[in-house]
């Protein structure tokens, strides 16, 4: 019996045995495993950062006092201007409080007198447990020192936070540790970090917020301003008191755990109301060039920061695109009486553009303005109707782009009532022409061809065509679109760019290159879009020369200069004529958009509110005149080129009243007609080359033109309440003396008969328009009624 109780029991130790062995060999090996891999990543990682670090930019004692502003260059090299404030107030050492140095110390970098390299381990790995976490950046690991490098040497960017940035950023670190002391690291951070409004260093802070020294500060104001560094913008305690309030409260809380302050001093000083001593808020003195040059440093500002670097703080040498003289000359137009405008309530906003590269040369975003740093940018605001302008972007080129369409192409400017709705569209004399060709419709800014050519084109194909030319038109807007767009004269400059550049879209650019203090360079020229076929281009340029010779644009004409362009006004809506019914005979907004081969130019004027006043008199004609007076000022001495036709257009010549006819080239009643090669008429006749055209009038439609000149066609815009200018129609009126006179509006001796006559008439259509719209209320209805404003 003992025998079998033995042998089982043997029997289980024996197989334990040899069991046990072999698992403590595993483990032994994973351990010496784990210590050689450990070892192996501490080396290659030490190998690594110092093959990092013998690149790190070389770092000096003037850039580490020197204030953390970036500087603008002019495309030439020239020193423009720095974005920092004009004067900042640097405060040595024994200038600065204790109690501040507490609280930055407090708050950004508790072990900082503890740190000897620069770095704080036990942060670092806490930051990196924190982040893992919260599967972000929650929490950061730099030292002061650490910041203080990147502010120096470094761009913030988010893009530019690399493993040998990482590297660099510590190696630089630990060499201001030991050149430097704490005094003197601590000294350079207070006067170089950002604290909004232009302002760097908590010196100069103390004496924009408080009007005082930083020794004057009580606790409460020194801690504000020492949270203020982590987000200047977003702890204004003039724009975020809350935000600032509970900035300055994680201060305090700081300063009490790390015994700087007592409890009562903390009690009291969260009591404090976040308004207590501020001042006034005050704009920094600016020098002339600045105020000139604001709307443009506004958009530098606001593109440096698209591309991922702060601005204020990176120290950055940006390079714009401005021509300071043409900025100069064109704040001095709208500014100094040169262009007339119907009151200094008035106001503008205009750009100019290199079509050849995007450049952004010139902008001006309001007039009259007092002197305020990044104030409102009426040149770049999307929500004003671009009235007419849009056409050649969003009806007639996309026609010749998909359908093809030659300058001959026959329109119907017949009664129109929108599909579905019982909203009908009015041209801007209330009038009806017939059967028109495309050039004479856009010319004359005709309203019901453009939206039948935008209804045969496709609204979902022509936005597609238009957002390659930077316009945003949503492809589900209805088809009132095709008179009026919301759209910048930035982006309606860049647009029309692309019609002159032979359909190759550049975006509009302030920017061309980006470097930074470590040796980073960005350059953001571009070869440019194609967007449309090179015969779109010239065929839409050579309509809109005859805008200008002799169409609605004749005001903003520049005699033997090479150019082309669009007018375009916007009426007021029958909502707001209700509030103001002495508005009814005036244009809301008028626009002139024109280019030649080497400048664009994009012009809205109006008013901001409206109380302020209406466009009138000379005033409805300011855009032409402003484009009149800046773009020969602009092409003084610069080459006149006019575009070069491709050879994917022909020519031919086509009998008055027809599309496709074609005749003898010295036939009479005929004009010369631009296809798009491959859908012209067969030419029975040799084939003639015009390289120059006489005198554009050969392109008028004879036939059609003689039968507007004997309508009503002479009646001026600015009576019109559709009107697009004082002389829209000026040219054209000219063969009948009683109708010029109306039409032009600088003219003393106007028929005042015909005006009452027209006012009339017009009220009478604007009533039957209100009284469609109160029986149509969907979107399209609306959207249809407020067009029929645009001109």
């Amino acid at each position: 019996m003992a025998d079998n109780n033995q042998k089982p029991t043997n029997s289980r130790m024996a197989n334990l045995h040899p069991e046990g062995k072999p698992r403590k060999k595993i483990w032994l090996q994973i351990i010496k495993w784990f210590f050689i891999v450990a070892m192996l990543i501490i080396v290659s990682g030490v190998g690594l950062f110092a093959y990092y670090a013998k690149d790190a930019p070389s770092i000096s004692q003037a850039q580490l006092q020197s204030g953390g502003t970036s500087s603008l260059y002019t495309r030439d090299g020239k020193f423009l201007l720095s974005l920092g404030s004009e004067k900042r107030t640097y405060v040595n050492n024994d200038e600065i409080p204790k109690e501040l140095k507490n609280a930055i110390v407090s708050v950004e970098d508790r072990r900082f007198y503890k740190e000897g390299i620069g770095l704080d381990p036990i942060r670092i790995v806490g930051s990196v447990l924190v982040n893992a976490k919260s599967k972000g950046v929650a929490a950061g690991g730099s030292t002061i020192t650490q910041q203080l490098v990147k502010l120096s040497v470094f761009s913030t960017a988010a893009s530019q936070r690399t493993l040998r940035r990482k590297a660099q950023e510590a190696w630089l670190s630990m060499k201001v540790e030991r050149e430097f002391s704490k005094e003197q690291i601590l000294e350079f951070y207070i006067n170089k970090v950002y604290m909004n409004y232009g302002n760097y260093g908590m010196g100069t802070a103390a004496d924009f917020y408080y009007g005082k020294d930083l020794k004057d500060l009580d606790l409460a104001q020194t801690a504000l301003l020492a949270g203020m560094p982590n987000a200047p913008v977003t702890y204004d305690p003039y724009v975020y008191p809350e935000k600032a309030k509970y900035r300055r409260d994680i201060v305090l809380r700081a300063m009490l755990k790390n015994d700087k302050i007592t409890k009562s001093q903390y009690t009291q000083a969260v009591n404090e109301p976040i308004t207590q001593g501020l001042q006034p808020k005050k704009n920094n003195a600016t020098s002339e060039l600045r105020k000139v040059d604001d709307p443009y440093i506004k958009e530098v500002i606001s593109e440096v920061k698209s591309k991922g670097f702060n601005p204020y703080n990176d120290n950055l040498k940006i390079t714009v695109n401005i021509d300071q003289d043409a900025q100069q000359k064109l704040y001095d137009l709208v500014n100094n009486g040169s262009v007339p405008f119907t009151n200094d309530k008035m106001q503008v906003g205009a750009t100019i553009i290199d079509p050849r590269t995007g450049h952004v040369i010139a902008i001006i975003g309001g007039r009259k303005l007092p002197s305020v740093q990044l104030g409102l940018n009426r040149a770049v605001q999307t929500g004003r109707s671009t009235g007419s302008t849009v056409k050649p972007v969003l009806d007639y080129g996309p026609a010749i782009e998909y359908l093809n369409w030659p300058t001959s192409h026959i329109l119907d400017d017949s009664k129109y009532v929108y599909p579905g709705t019982n909203i009908q569209l009015y041209d801007w004399d209330n009038k009806y022409e017939g059967k028109m060709t495309m050039r004479h419709a856009l010319e004359q800014s005709r309203n019901v061809p453009a939206v039948k050519t935008l209804s045969k084109v496709g609204v979902a194909r022509a936005s597609l065509f238009a957002r390659k030319l930077g316009v945003n038109v949503p492809s589900d807007s209805g088809l009132s679109v095709a008179i009026g767009a919301n759209a910048s004269s930035l982006q309606m400059a860049g647009a029309f760019g692309a019609f002159a550049n032979n359909g190759v879209y550049h975006k509009p650019q302030f920017v061309s290159k980006i470097e930074t203090p470590d040796g980073l360079t960005r350059n953001y020229d571009s070869s440019g879009t194609r967007v449309m076929k090179e015969s779109t281009a010239y065929i839409m340029t050579d309509m809109l020369k005859g805008v200008l010779t002799k169409g609605s644009g004749t005001q903003a004409r520049i005699k033997n200069l090479y150019e082309a362009g669009k007018t375009g006004t916007v009426k007021y809506s029958d909502e707001e004529l209700v509030r103001y019914p002495q508005y009814k005979n005036s244009p809301k907004d008028s626009w002139f958009v024109g280019y030649t081969k080497l400048y664009s130019m994009g012009i809205w004027t109006g008013y901001d509110n409206l109380k302020d006043g209406t466009p009138s008199g000379v005033g409805s004609s300011s855009a032409q005149l402003l484009y009149k007076q800046m773009m020969s000022y602009l092409m003084t001495d610069k080459a006149n080129k006019d575009w070069t036709k491709p050879s994917t257009v022909v020519r031919r010549r086509i009998a008055n009243g027809t599309q496709d006819k074609v005749v003898s080239p010295t036939a009479s009643n005929s004009s010369w007609r631009l296809f798009v090669k491959g859908h012209a008429p067969k030419n029975p006749y040799s084939e003639v080359t015009v390289d120059k055209r006489k005198n554009e009038d050969d392109d008028v439609d004879t036939r059609f033109d003689t039968e507007d000149d004997t309508s009503s066609k002479g009646q001026s815009h600015s009576q019109s309440s559709s009107s697009s200018s004082h002389a829209e129609q000026q040219s054209s009126s000219q063969k009948q003396s009683s109708t010029s006179n109306n039409n032009n509006s600088n003219n003393q001796n106007q028929n005042n008969n015909q005006q009452t006559e027209n006012k009339s008439n017009n009220q009478n259509n604007n009533s039957q328009q209100n009284t469609n719209t109160q029986n149509n209320q969907n979107q399209q209805q609306n959207q249809g009624n407020n067009s029929n404003n645009n001109h």
